[in-house]
């Protein structure tokens, strides 16, 4: 699957009712596509496009899957919702990190999946993947949304310029911004990518009380955790006095991973509470353990 073009975005899932993607009862939207290779990633089959290998339309179970000619010329798979029987062998047996059961959506046709929902949610936040790489599209998603009265929060790694981007911001309530890890090194390791534009988005957001929340997943067995949660609290500290935002320390958990990473350990209770306790000493009031 290619690229699509500005005003669409390949859309992953769209789960109707979430409590757990921004404040209070909201539609959670999942784009296709990361820029980054997360190793404890708990959606390991939203960072690619689907390359159209046909490997998943022999394997499908239900007979849900073809290889069929676009438009223009190249393959692609088509899923059929209705024989699809949800084993998710497609995803499985992937060899690049794609999912098949994905739709190109433009702004409208998600708000029209959107509606169902009024008045029953209180907003919508994008996820992926990396939403962040279709800037139009949110753009146009959250100026239908704002005009329906719904909130709209983005859901990013932090590796693309929000500053370059300010009509998106104009229609966004704030952000939840991922920091991998505080240490540039470390932030590799996890993610083949380092963090200096992450940080400096966290900053550019902040100062513009744009800064909603600001999560750590905690992995104690691939980077110093204790020391990275309180590098990353100094660093923050200044723009919470003017903007306060919330934070969010999500324990690494095995479900849902690679399986060359299932083996991964999760860090107990203690752990986070020893955390939450440094960053409260700190002066961040509003602390989210999950």
């Amino acid at each position: 699957m290619k690229k699509t073009d500005k005003t669409t975005a390949v859309v992953n899932k769209i789960i109707p009712f979430s409590s757990v993607d921004g404040p209070g009862c909201r539609t959670a939207i999942f784009l296709q596509g990361c820029n980054i290779n997360c190793r404890y990633c708990h959606n390991p089959e939203t960072r690619a496009l689907c390359s159209a290998c046909g490997d998943c339309v022999r394997a499908c179970p239900g007979g849900a899957l073809q290889r069929a000619r676009a438009a223009g010329g190249g393959l692609r798979i088509l899923w059929d919702r209705e024989k699809c029987l949800g084993c998710d062998t497609c995803i499985r047996i992937c060899p690049y990190g794609a999912s098949p059961k994905v739709r190109v959506m433009t702004p409208s046709q998600v708000m029209e999946r959107v509606r169902r929902q009024i008045p029953f949610i209180r907003g919508i936040s994008v996820s992926g993947g990396e939403c962040m790489l279709y800037p139009e599209f949110l753009t146009e998603l959250f100026t239908l949304a704002r005009q329906e009265g719904l909130g709209t929060l983005i859901d990013s790694n932090g590796t693309i310029p929000f500053r370059d981007h300010p009509d998106l911001l104009e229609v966004s309530d704030g952000v939840m911004l991922d920091i991998k890890a505080f240490d540039s090194g470390d932030h590799e390791r996890i993610t083949d990518a380092p963090n200096a534009r992450v940080l400096d988005n966290a900053l550019f957001l902040g100062e513009r009380g744009k800064l909603y929340e600001v999560r750590f997943v905690i992995a104690p067995h691939l980077y110093d955790c204790e020391k990275s949660t309180e590098a990353a609290g100094r660093f923050l500290r200044d723009i919470y006095q003017d903007h306060p935002f919330r934070i969010k320390l999500i324990a690494c958990r095995p479900m849902g991973v690679r399986k060359e990473y299932a083996d991964f350990r999760s860090p107990s209770k203690e752990y986070l509470e020893r955390l939450r306790e440094v960053l409260s000493r700190m002066g961040y009031r509003e602390i989210i353990m999950i």
